[in-house]
């Protein structure tokens, strides 16, 4: 099973895509919390340059709160990671987590059901964009 799910955009540069991610997380209820410019941290960090890549908490506030109380532990696996990133050749990659995977190793019924909804919404934004 593989932990993430994509989609490659040709015709758009990296903010553009950036920003018709965002778009289609609100579309689907998540914010973002937290934003890490990997390119940028990198060059802070150890001085190395890195290609456009960034990685978006996204947070859906009802799903968190609904995995929180049944499972007090759960934050280990929050937020939702989605990633921009441009390739060497221009193409842009949106992928995002598959919480149905990130979750297999929570023994606890209530949660599966959660990772099926929470996926069917991070697949709609990952199908969504053009």
């Amino acid at each position: 099973m593989s932990y993430y799910f994509n989609k490659v955009l040709k015709t758009k540069n990296f903010e553009e895509a950036l920003e018709q991610v965002t778009s289609e997380l609100v579309k689907e209820g998540f914010g973002i919390v937290t934003e890490i410019d990997m390119k940028e941290t990198l060059k802070k960090k150890i001085n190395v340059d890195f290609k456009k890549y960034k990685i978006l908490g996204a947070c859906n506030p009802h799903f968190a709160y609904k995995a929180l109380q049944n499972e007090d532990k759960i934050g280990v696996f929050l937020p939702c990671n989605v990633v921009v990133e441009e390739h060497a050749n221009g193409d842009i990659e949106v992928f995002a987590v598959d919480p149905i995977a990130s979750m297999m190793a929570v023994k606890n019924k209530a949660m599966e059901e959660f990772a099926i909804e929470l996926t069917q919404k991070l697949k709609t934004v990952i199908k969504n964009l053009k």
